[in-house]
């Protein structure tokens, strides 16, 4: 019997066949998105949006109109679903080819169907291929019917609402490019249901008919309505195409297996969570194994491209994700970090085709590892919340929905997990208010985060149609003259602006940097006939056109006037931190190693600060070596140079680049004309950069670095300062030791003594006082723990004893002795402001849990608390009134 193909070999012979045809190949762009639409690549044509409206279709030096891709998008919308459904995934690889103005429809049609039904390709049994059309591509059914041979009863024609791009664009807009889809679809067999073609159009839902390819067709352009209310729909002069085969569903059907989580991918990821666990997979039933298998595929391959967890952007949404895959492991029993170790076989199963995988498998592990180990403590936390909660509830009441949306949204605790432990307090949760929680958190999510393909042909910039690139000449000037091309105030166009007005006004030619790449917006001031105004930033557009946000101090500006613009003198302090950076970037990867990347910068006047990828703080041995490196380049007063060049030339010569960034077809590179030594190795400085640098490294002046700081798991983040601000800086802090020395009586040489001699004096005292207070805690306890209250409770043996003056470590230390001790089953100790629950592991298997008696008692005592079955502590008011509340507690 013939072996099923892989998916690794599947996505082979896809990207081949479309090489066969003309194609250039080209490596996936990262998960991080192309463009601000979105936080992430969510579809295989996202990258080439620009290529599509009309931009040179040219890939690092090389033009081609055919583009064929395998890429890795990261979709979140439906997250929920991840795991519950069949076809549900937050990490998918889309196969793509693509034609900018080159084949269209007829192509795509006969390639597609090659492709699928070929025996040297995917061998798909032609009887078993339907496909959906726009109901009046007429164009599409003749090419499906006559060239392919496809029978009319396996098409199936739809509205607009279905089978056209953008959905329903004909009648509602928006205007743009436009134009019908044709899907694929493949019928798996009566093994996968009973249902038929023409069902699967009443329900939409079967796991017979398996949608495989979507073909879009852009051809039309859609303008305002006509007088009759119909549509103007004009043919557009430059065609695209954009088609979309996912990898997972044809290996689905390739490899014949029920759904994604069956195939060659996902089973070893499957089979060890069930290893690790020690519960077997049984299908759709165990969605905890898969939602873990899913997500450790997409964490992995968002951190291998750069992006660290965070609580903002899409290090949040990574952090969401992976928050979901552990919540599922805790379920699953995981107390402790664990699937960080599932990080190989996503590298064993995709790191061919995603080398990047491989090289930062060790830092995906370790992020992950971290985040697993925060998120448990968390976990616990929201144990500790929900015990609380319920120890004020009687048995047989429902624990309100918002409050368990609360846990699932503060502490990432699942419904299933609150349930679970609700039932052993006799407790039902309110579900469907926890469902009505639920969804209006996710409608507001989804307002946020709404993407269709329209929204990346980009958003409403009327105001700046039709406006030319702006001709900068801030490189070289810092002060030229310009005609003003627009003035716009509120999205509208203005004829003048008067005193004291603020609006963006768009000039010929600026010598104002536009913010960006980490350098900020330059500022200065305009000048003309009769007028002034100060610059109070610069920004610019993808089309190169520059925006000043402009405040008229004095005069009118109007649209057509000649001013003079003069950039502040700030800028030559920006230019130095600009340089600097570029030095500071060199010297950590020479020091700390080549897998220091780039993760985001920020140049201004006063400051610089670089983010860039390091599993570990610096430390001070390593900071200097960075700092002197720097200094050797300053003092060697090295020309600085830029030129533009073909991108695969910059390349070539070691520009450095930074990962999922997109380039044009030329670039600026920046290089300091002069390499300095690290023990024996000569380390250069040249990268591809848009911003404005100083001439000579002496220019920079002094350097010196503030601060290294934990930004992100595996991302630091260094401050500095070059020039002036750094002199200034050195000479506060001289000041300021000189104070503090003097304050402790010594010099700033012997500063460092002095505090040690100090910490040192305390240590000894709080070691004092925490054994006077264990001497105390023992004495108060008697010997064995005679002074405790023993006492037969709800089946247990209960030891209790009040201590004074006995809180923290010393509290939970007389537990485990009294614990040891006194024989007892469950031991309660309170103090003034604690109060600690223990029991054995035997009177756990018989249904002790301190973490549910702990909150009862509290709540006497005038305080909260929770924690495991077998240790729960609590703050409290009244230790009296906690200890009273037992025998009502465990009678």
């Amino acid at each position: 019997m013939t072996r099923p193909l892989t998916t690794a070999e599947i996505r082979e012979k896809y990207l081949h066949f479309f090489e066969s045809k003309g194609h250039l190949r080209l490596a996936s762009h990262s998960t991080v998105a192309p463009d601000p639409t979105t936080l992430f690549t969510v579809a295989g044509m996202q990258p080439f949006k620009e290529n599509f409206m009309g931009a040179p279709a040219v890939f690092d030096g090389v033009a081609s109109k055919r583009v064929t891709t395998a890429q890795k998008c990261v979709r979140v919308g439906d997250i929920e679903n991840v795991g519950r459904t069949r076809r549900h995934l937050s990490l998918f690889e889309m196969m793509g080819n693509f034609s900018f103005g080159d084949y269209f429809k007829r192509d795509a049609i006969l390639w597609a169907w090659e492709f699928l039904t070929g025996p040297e390709w995917m061998g798909m049994d032609r009887d078993k291929m339907y496909v959906t059309i726009y109901k009046d591509d007429e164009e599409a059914f003749g090419y499906w019917t006559q060239e392919v041979g496809l029978s009319a009863d396996h098409i199936h024609r739809f509205d607009a609402d279905e089978n056209f791009w953008p959905a329903n664009a004909p009648l509602e807009g928006p205007n743009g490019p436009c134009g019908p889809c044709s899907e694929i679809y493949y019928d798996r067999g009566e093994n996968y249901g009973d249902d038929t073609w023409a069902d699967y159009f009443q329900t939409r839902e079967s796991a017979r008919f398996l949608e495989v390819w979507n073909l879009v067709f852009p051809q039309f352009d859609r303008q305002d309505l006509d007088a009759n209310g119909q549509p103007v729909l004009k043919d557009l002069p430059f065609k695209n195409i954009d088609t979309g085969m996912g990898l997972e569903r044809v290996a689905s059907v390739v490899q014949d297996v029920p759904d994604f989580y069956s195939n060659d991918v996902f089973k070893p990821i499957i089979d060890r969570v069930a290893e690790l666990s020690g519960k077997p997979y049984e299908g759709e039933t165990s969605v905890s194994h898969r939602v873990v298998a899913e997500h450790i595929r997409s964490v992995s391959m968002i951190l291998a491209d750069g992006v660290a967890f965070s609580n903002t952007g899409r290090g949040y949404t990574t952090r969401k994700i992976a928050r979901r895959a552990i919540r599922h492991g805790y379920m699953l029993g995981f107390r402790e970090p664990t699937l960080y170790k599932l990080v190989e076989l996503v590298v064993a199963g995709m790191g061919e085709a995603y080398p990047e995988l491989k090289q930062n498998q060790t830092k995906v592990e370790k992020a992950l590892q971290d985040e697993e180990a925060r998120f448990l403590r968390t976990l616990e936390g929201g144990i500790q919340r929900l015990g609380g909660l319920l120890s004020d509830m009687e048995k047989g009441a429902v624990l309100a929905g918002a409050d368990a949306f609360e846990l699932y949204d503060t502490y990432g605790f699942p419904v299933d997990l609150t349930r679970e432990i609700a039932e052993e307090y006799g407790v039902s949760v309110d579900e469907a208010g926890y469902a009505e929680s639920l969804e209006h958190a996710q409608e507001v999510a989804r307002a946020g985060s709404k993407y269709g393909k329209s929204e990346l042909f980009g958003g409403n910039q009327e105001a700046l149609e039709g406006l030319p690139a702006t001709e900068f000449i801030g490189y070289d000037h810092l002060q030229g003259e310009g005609q003003v091309l627009a003035l716009v105030g509120a999205g509208e166009r203005l004829s003048t602006l008067g005193a004291g007005s603020e609006a963006t006004v768009v000039l010929s030619r600026t010598p104002f940097y536009g913010e960006g790449g980490g350098e900020v917006g330059d500022t200065g001031r305009i000048e003309w006939a009769g007028g002034f105004g100060q610059v109070r930033d610069t920004q610019k557009t993808k089309q190169g056109v520059f925006l000043h946000s402009v405040l008229v101090q004095e005069g009118e500006l109007t649209e057509g006037a000649t001013v003079r613009a003069v950039v502040a003198p700030s800028r030559a302090a920006i230019q130095r931190h600009h340089t600097a950076t570029h030095l500071l970037h060199a010297a950590l990867r020479a020091v700390l190693g080549e897998g220091v990347q780039q993760k985001g910068s920020l140049v201004a006047a006063d400051r610089l600060r670089f983010d860039f990828s390091h599993g570990s703080a610096l430390t001070a041995e390593e900071i200097a070596k960075v700092e002197q490196l720097v200094s050797r380049w300053v003092s060697a007063n090295f020309p600085v140079s830029w030129k533009e060049m073909p991108i695969a030339e910059a390349k070539a010569a070691g520009a450095t680049a930074l990962f999922g960034e997109k380039y044009g077809e030329t670039v600026r590179v920046v290089k300091v004309e002069g390499d300095v030594d690290y023990g024996g190795v000569a380390v250069s400085s040249m990268e591809l950069c848009g911003g404005a640098h100083v001439t000579r490294t002496g220019d920079i002046g002094a350097f010196v670095i503030l601060a290294d700081e934990n930004v992100a798991a595996g991302v630091r983040r260094v401050e500095a300062l070059a020039g002036d601000a750094a002199t200034a800086w050195v000479r506060e802090r001289l000041n300021a030791t000189a104070k503090a020395a003097a304050l402790l009586n010594t010099n700033p040489e012997g500063l460092e003594a002095r505090v040690g001699g100090l910490q040192a004096q305390l240590k000894a005292a709080e070691k004092e006082t925490a054994s006077v207070r264990k001497q105390l805690a023992e004495a108060q306890m008697g010997g064995g723990g005679s002074a405790a209250t023993t006492r037969d409770l709800g089946g247990f043996k209960v030891a209790s004893l009040k201590l004074s003056s006995i809180e923290g470590n010393e509290l939970r230390a007389a537990a485990d002795k009294l614990l040891d001790t006194s024989g007892a089953d469950i031991v309660v100790i309170a103090a003034e402001k604690g109060l600690v629950v223990k029991a054995t592991k035997a009177a756990v298997e018989r249904g002790a849990h301190a973490g549910q008696l702990v909150g009862k008692l509290a709540a006497a005592g005038g305080g909260k608390g929770g924690g495991r079955p077998d240790m729960a502590q609590a703050g409290i008011t009244d230790a009296e009134g906690a200890l009273g509340a037992l025998e009502a507690s465990l009678g």
